[in-house]
């Protein structure tokens, strides 16, 4: 397994890798850190944008700073526009107290919004003026505030597609667009597999406090597996395989059913393939629904310690939970 570093001895969040092209993505993105520029990161959910984020940051001069994040598709329209430029007292119905926002709160750092195609034109206007004048103005208030923010901002849909329908203002995207790194997907680079399971294999094992192995035939299986769900997908499939199968290595029944492959090439799940008749997206929330539920049972039911072993935040959980929906 190979760990690979840009510039050695400067990244503090790893990216594991083995393909040429990551390689190259990474340095890449070496390149791009020192610079104060904005960034968009583009790929399929699950490519591990966010890793690539907090990578960009940690090599930056803003490394020692604040880094923030914030998904604007899993946040309330209403709740999105605080998080993001803060309010006053009174701005709104329930706002009793000033609150800051990201902008504010991550002056002279980093602030990583993902999935933003899903900001209201009303925000996307807003985010604009902060770009182009370096200011903020909370809701409610008179006055605008300085502030000094690199963004990287983050997309799995295409923006120029929705800049053409009228949905993302041009303005932002020319804003946001300064430099992009498209991350591919795990199914294009599977050399990188083995060396992603060994590193998820080893992070399991220090959160259980025993050796945690792969068998060479689930080595095999897993290299040929598509993972729609991406880095996102192989390290829950990973965690949960660990925290389900005690001890021993792990093999190709402990992963149990992966649901579709995503790509058409005829490698579906690991048992015997999918169900005829189900499409892509019926089979995927069917594997995230079966990975939340067998996580809940492992945990007791305890929602907190679930999301650790399935690598979420507690808030993603309930949002897939509500989404799916998942009843426990």
């Amino acid at each position: 397994m190979m760990i690979y570093k840009a510039e050695e001895g400067t990244v503090n969040e790893l990216v594991v890798c083995e393909s040429r092209v990551m390689r190259d993505i990474v340095d890449m993105a070496g390149r791009v850190a020192r610079h104060g520029t904005a960034v968009l990161l583009t790929g399929e959910n699950g490519t591990g944008k966010e890793i690539f984020a907090r990578a960009i940051h940690r090599m930056s001069p803003r490394g020692e700073r604040s880094f923030s994040t914030i998904n604007c598709g899993t946040v309330p329209e209403q709740l999105l526009q605080s998080e993001l430029f803060g309010h006053v007292a009174g701005a709104t119905a329930g706002d009793v107290a000033d609150h800051a926002g990201l902008f504010e709160l991550a002056h002279e750092g980093t602030l990583f919004i993902d999935e933003v195609g899903a900001l209201s034109l009303e925000l996307q206007a807003r985010l604009v003026r902060v770009l182009e004048e370096g200011t903020v103005c909370r809701t409610g208030a008179r006055e605008a505030r300085a502030v000094d923010v690199r963004v990287i901002a983050a997309s799995s849909k295409s923006l120029e597609e929705a800049v053409a329908r009228g949905e993302f203002r041009s303005d932002l995207f020319q804003r946001l667009n300064a430099v992009r790194i498209q991350l591919p997907p795990l199914r294009e680079r599977p050399e990188d597999i083995p060396a992603l399971l060994a590193h998820f294999a080893g992070k399991a094992a220090h959160r259980l406090g025993h050796p945690v192995s792969v068998t060479p035939s689930a080595l095999t299986a897993l290299s040929h597996y598509a993972w729609p769900g991406n880095v996102r997908e192989l390290r829950n499939a990973v965690d949960r395989a660990a925290a389900l199968a005690g001890d021993g290595p792990l093999d190709v029944k402990d992963f149990g059913p992966l649901g579709g492959n995503g790509n058409g090439n005829g490698h579906g799940a690991l048992n015997g393939g999918s169900p005829a008749g189900l499409d892509l997206k019926s089979q995927v929330e069917a594997v995230e629904r079966q990975a939340i539920l067998r996580a809940l049972q492992a945990a007791g039911g305890n929602r907190r310690q679930a999301a650790s072993l399935l690598g979420i935040s507690l808030r993603t959980l309930f949002y897939k939970m509500r989404r799916l929906p998942v009843h426990h």
